[in-house]
């Protein structure tokens, strides 16, 4: 099969934790004008992405096939998300948002026969009868958030686009993801972005999960080039097309703390748990990726200290510049 190539591309929920470096990234490596970002929010409030930039509601099919024709999209990836936390307070948006919105993308791809779609999901498809170690990139789907329901739906609305209309649906089941650029939105692994911040604005944090909770985490440019990497992967080699397991990093807060102390002796966690404890707890503790170090050689390249290091020299960058958050 002969792959074509990625022309025009167009990025929903680009105002995201993901989106707002996916973005850049992009960019840089197919050409400004080339990347399309797309959110909720009216461009007048959009300071942290520079045009072309468009007001979109992934909900809204009439604009989102409007925009699309105008710009010649052949490539999306799709982000626009309700997330683990959100989604337990508002479960109704969240199967909307995820849902329709997610098949209102698959119906334009493969009605404007694009060349792929990226749609990212991730490790909340997994649920407590899951293997907790090493889970497989194969196995038990049973999540307890609807969150997570809305990620399997999702996993199995992509394959089936793929086996009925040959449409080219990628993506990796992301951890936890960790970045400087954008504020904690609602995920239960948010804690592993509030920490660092808490750490360099008030010398101290309390956590909602307990300090032996451990959960798969990712630092935000791994995850980028995660997801890159795959859209470029040769389609013969993948035997999974969308899903993938990727891992870099599996921690206990405790263990993060004391990365963090390195820099911060005096820094101090409380635990109190709430009700992210237990879709934490639903959760593995490690990753089994090789299908994706065989499809496609993934291979991360930060591990804990390294990105505590890049965290803090950012976030105190950031603070000195009166942009911290």
């Amino acid at each position: 099969m002969v792959e074509k190539s990625m022309k025009s591309i167009l990025v929903t929920g680009a105002l995201g934790q993901i989106g707002s470096e996916l973005v850049a990234e992009l960019r840089t490596k197919y050409g400004h004008d080339n990347v399309i970002a797309t959110d909720l929010r009216d461009p007048r409030e959009t300071l942290s992405v520079e045009p072309p930039y468009e007001q979109l509601d992934v909900l809204d099919r009439n604009r989102l096939w409007e925009v699309s024709k105008r710009y010649g999209i052949d490539t999306i990836y799709h982000l626009a998300a309700i997330l683990s936390a959100v989604g337990e307070k508002k479960p109704d948006l969240a199967w909307d948002v995820n849902m329709r919105g997610l098949k209102n993308i698959l119906d334009l791809g493969m009605e404007r026969n694009m060349t792929r779609i990226m749609v990212p999901s991730s490790i909340a498809v997994f649920g407590p009868t899951t293997p907790v170690d090493d889970t497989p990139q194969e196995t038990l789907l049973r999540p307890n958030s609807m969150y997570g329901v809305t990620k399997v739906a999702g996993e199995l609305l992509c394959d089936y686009y793929w086996s009925k209309y040959k449409l080219d649906v990628r993506g990796v089941r992301y951890p936890g993801l960790i970045s400087y650029k954008t504020p904690p939105g609602g995920g239960t692994t948010d804690y592993a972005v509030a920490i660092y911040v808490d750490a360099i604005k008030k010398g101290r944090y309390t956590c909602f999960v307990r300090e032996d909770t451990v959960l798969p985490m990712m630092y935000m440019p791994d995850a980028l080039k995660a997801i890159i990497d795959l859209a470029e992967a040769d389609g013969e080699t993948l035997r999974y097309r969308n899903a993938y397991n990727i891992a870099a990093l599996s921690f206990d807060v405790a263990q993060l703390a004391e990365s963090i102390q390195r820099h911060i002796p005096e820094f101090e966690v409380r635990y109190e748990p709430d009700f992210h404890q237990a879709i934490a707890d639903s959760w593995p503790n490690t990753i089994d990726d090789t299908a994706a170090r065989d499809d496609w050689h993934w291979q991360p390249n930060f591990d804990l200290d390294a990105m505590t290091d890049d965290m803090l020299a950012n976030l105190r960058r950031m603070q000195d510049e009166g942009t911290l958050y």
